[in-house]
This record gives C-alpha cells, sequence and structure tokens, in this order.
C-alpha cells in the first residue's frame, strides 16, 4: 500500500472519531514528516481512546474510586528471624528452585527510561552504578542472571521492554558487549506501548505538525507489550510459565529470588509482590491494601495522611506495607489480562500535565499550566484480579535501593553506599570486618560481583569453595 491510500485511510478513520485535525497540516509535511505521522496515527486504537476521553476527561470521575474509610493493611509473609531454619520458608526455596531447575521462569525488566534526571544521556539501563568497576545497571543484572543460570543448571531468558526513545540505543549497547555472554538468542528487547495526549476536550493534541505528542503508556503497559511484541507467545513454547518482574532503577534487586518464587507457586496465585516495611510515613512508596474483598496498591500521593499516620500500640505503621515494584507474575494471567475480548482488563489512570503542542496554525505552544491530560497504566492493577495475591517481606538493603535522582535520597551516591554496605555485610557474615564510618559504609571501597555472589547464600557458598585472603587497605574487588 502506498503512502498516499495509507493517508486516506488513516485521515478517514480519524474524521470518523473528531479528531481528524491530526493531519491538517499534511499537505506542508516532507516525506519523512509523513511517514512518521502515519505510523504513529497507526498505534492509536482510536475506539478506545474515545472510551478514555469519555470516562476519565469530560467526566469528574476516575475509572475506579477507592474507599479509604473501608481500607485494611494487607497480610503479608514476614521474615523469620533465621530464614535457613523457618519450614515455611524453607518449603518456598524448595518450590522456588524447582522451578528454576525446570526452566519454568524468565527474568523482566522494565527499561524504557532514560537518564535525564542524572545528568545522564542515554538509557538509563547503560548508567554506570557499581562502586569500583563502575558497572551499568544492565552488565549488574547480566551477572546476576548468568550467576542464576549456572547455580540451578538452567536456560534464564531475559526479556527487555525498552521505549521508542532508547530501543535502538539500549540494542546497540547489548550487542558491542556481547550480551555479557547471556547469548544474543535468549536476550529479547521490544518496545512499549505509547498513547497520545489530549487536551480537556479529548482532543489529540500536535508535538508538532508532523507528529502527535504520545507518551509511554505507564509500567502497566508492559504486559500489554509482551503480547503485541509476540515475547508473550515466545514464551510459551519455551515452557516458560513465571515472570521474574523487575525495574530497570534498581541493581539490589533479586533477579531471580527462589524464596519469592516458591511463595509464588505454593499460593496458587498469578501475581504476587514483594513489600518493604516503609522507613516512615511519606516515603514514597504505594501501599499494599485490603479493600473489600481484593488486594490493591494505593499511591503514596493517593493515601490519606490521617492513614499513613495510623500506628499500632507499638508504635509501628499500621499501613508499613510498601511495593517496590518487583514482582512475579503466572505468564497465563497475562495472557488472559491482554486476550482480546476478556472480562478483565486494567483501567487506565489520567496523569494531568503541561503538555508543549502546536496550535490550528502551527504555531509551538509551552503552556504554563496544566493544559491535557496522558494516560498510563499501573502493572500493581492487576492484583485484584490475581485471586490470592500473596505479599512477600524483603530487605531494604537486599532488595530495594534505587537510583533515580541526581542527589539526595534514591541518588547515584547513596545507591553505592548501600551496595557497600551490602557487601561489608556478606563480609561479615563470613568473618571478614571491614572499617566502616559512622553511616555504616566500608572507609575502604568493597564491591563483590554478582559472578561471585548476588545473594548472601551464593556469596557463602563461593567463599566457602577456597580461602583467600583480602587486603583491606586497598579498594576491594572480588570477582
Amino acid at each position: 500500500m502506498d503512502d498516499q491510500n495509507e493517508f486516506a485511510k488513516a485521515k478517514e478513520r480519524f474524521e470518523r472519531f473528531g479528531q481528524g485535525h491530526v493531519f491538517q497540516f499534511w499537505d506542508t509535511l516532507d516525506e519523512g514528516e509523513k511517514s512518521n505521522l502515519l505510523e504513529q496515527a497507526g498505534e492509536i486504537d482510536l475506539a478506545e481512546l474515545e472510551g478514555l476521553v469519555s470516562s476519565l476527561v469530560k467526566s469528574e470521575g476516575a475509572h475506579s474510586e477507592t474507599d479509604y474509610d473501608a481500607l485494611k493493611p494487607a497480610p503479608y509473609e514476614p521474615l523469620p528471624n533465621d530464614i535457613e531454619t523457618d519450614p515455611r520458608w524453607q518449603e518456598a526455596k524448595a518450590a522456588g528452585e524447582s522451578a528454576l531447575r525446570a526452566g519454568r521462569v524468565a527474568a523482566f525488566t522494565v527499561a524504557g527510561g532514560q537518564g535525564t534526571r542524572l545528568g545522564y544521556d542515554g538509557p538509563k539501563g547503560t548508567f554506570p552504578i557499581s562502586p569500583i568497576q563502575n558497572k551499568t545497571l544492565f552488565q549488574l543484572f547480566a551477572e546476576k542472571v548468568k550467576a542464576a543460570r549456572v547455580r540451578y543448571d538452567c536456560d534464564i531468558p531475559w526479556y527487555i521492554m525498552t521505549s521508542q526513545a532508547n530501543h535502538e540505543a539500549t540494542e546497540r549497547f547489548f550487542r558491542e558487549n556481547d550480551f555479557f555472554g547471556l547469548g544474543a538468542s535468549r536476550v529479547s528487547f521490544f518496545r512499549q506501548g505509547r498513547m497520545p495526549a489530549v487536551d480537556f476536550d479529548g482532543k489529540i493534541l500536535l508535538e508538532s505538525k508532523g507528529s502527535i505528542a504520545m507518551s509511554p503508556d505507564g509500567h502497566g503497559g508492559a504486559l500489554r507489550a509482551l503480547e503485541r511484541s509476540g515475547a508473550l507467545s515466545e514464551m510459551e513454547s519455551r515452557g516458560i510459565d513465571l515472570l521474574s518482574y523487575f525495574q530497570v532503577d534498581n541493581p539490589h534487586v533479586q533477579v531471580v529470588d527462589p524464596y519469592f518464587i516458591g511463595f509464588h507457586v505454593l499460593s496458587g496465585s498469578s501475581m504476587s509482590s514483594k513489600m518493604l516495611p516503609k522507613a516512615y510515613e511519606k516515603e514514597k512508596l504505594g501501599h499494599f491494601c485490603i479493600a473489600g474483598d481484593h488486594l490493591e496498591v494505593v499511591e503514596y500521593s493517593d493515601m490519606p495522611d490521617e492513614l499513613t499516620a495510623l500506628r499500632d500500640d507499638s508504635g509501628k505503621l499500621t499501613f508499613i506495607a510498601g511495593s517496590v515494584a518487583i514482582h512475579t507474575v503466572s505468564v497465563g494471567f497475562i495472557r488472559e489480562l491482554t486476550s482480546e475480548g476478556s472480562s478483565l482488563s486494567l483501567p487506565f489512570h489520567k496523569a494531568v500535565k503541561k503538555i508543549a503542542h502546536v496550535d490550528s496554525e502551527g504555531t509551538g505552544v509551552k503552556p504554563g499550566e496544566p493544559n491535557g491530560v496522558k494516560f498510563e497504566l499501573f502493572v500493581f492493577d492487576a492484583l485484584p484480579f490475581a485471586g490470592r495475591p500473596t505479599i512477600v517481606e524483603t530487605t531494604r538493603l537486599g532488595d530495594f535501593s534505587p537510583v533515580k535522582n541526581a542527589e539526595g535520597v534514591d541518588s547515584e551516591a547513596s545507591c553505592r553506599a548501600d551496595q557497600q554496605r551490602l557487601f561489608a555485610d556478606w563480609l561479615a557474615d563470613v568473618g571478614v570486618n571491614v572499617d566502616r564510618d559512622a553511616d555504616g559504609v566500608p572507609v575502604v571501597p568493597v564491591e563483590i560481583s554478582p559472578l561471585f555472589g548476588y545473594s548472601l547464600e551464593s556469596f557463602r557458598e563461593s567463599w566457602g569453595k577456597g580461602s583467600r585472603e583480602l587486603d583491606l587497605s586497598r579498594p576491594v574487588y572480588i570477582e
């Protein structure tokens, strides 16, 4: 089909939904701009957009309302004092290891972001973050996958969701690094979906004369992208029925955690999540809550102050279970959520934003006030559909120290410090005590490669295979 025929069909379709203005500058565009506009137009489900405009833009209500008076804190599997002797956790570990050895598990990273907030030009996954070797986020994850493959004698495929902005750069980075030894056929990339931004009348905004104002459809869009890209079918053909989901900005994550996977398997749930006890009331973590007969996550920005401040008789926060965006999801559940005509679907949320655009004359506008709406999906909105979702406690150093900001909380500096705290704890466990400053950070830098140990248990095993002398007067790197 030539561009002119494609244009005629696209224009007719958009006009039918009252969005024909998208092509108002067509005759002024060059061939590249025309091709781009048609490609963007082809991504848009206009019937879906019309429904979202009706429910989220032109009405005052949101897609769903939370009854905050009825909220209860969600139960979770608490960490035992001694995980090695706790029968419940050891049963979960055995079930998780069995699933790994059977080749049922794949790793899945949401990696669509750029390093802009870190002052870094490139995909966030290519940001260097380890304390001594400056390994990138992607390299750390790759080494964890590689080490787990060896430990469980299995093949763990790795699926990475990119974005339109960083897809080519991400693929190029992996090629240049020979896929970190994982094998090109065992690392798969696909793009996140996008949604058009609209004004308060529901009209699609143009970023330029030849470009629609498009934005990623949220981390919940990862599930749709798995299906639309064909990745879901590929997993099913490989016998993969469990996904270990995590986000790219968290180098501490246990890429495949047998305890967590095991609890998921034993529960019979379709989706399970890790929780971290909130350090303080206003910590920016969503809250795991029970609403009626189902589990849901209430974002920190939506939770009423009187609920975040609630404490029990011992002074412990009542709504203490914080979401850290680490999940185990059954592949069959994703298929059910994303199948056409399914009764299950994630709700879209609206985000009111200041959106740069061109007006009807083609003049660029940078609004000083919010002028439109973006639409996004949240992956945790799948939890109410999951059936017996399990929440499992984890530790901050063991699973969560994201790098999001240029400085302060969740920054490069705090993440590098946390990595060293964790490594020093592991060394202390095997009888090697390193000097630390008042904040618990080793005075001399310490780094342990995931290929040597990616968890305390795997580190202990590697350490026990041979004696070694460490010179603690200089930076210590163990591989």
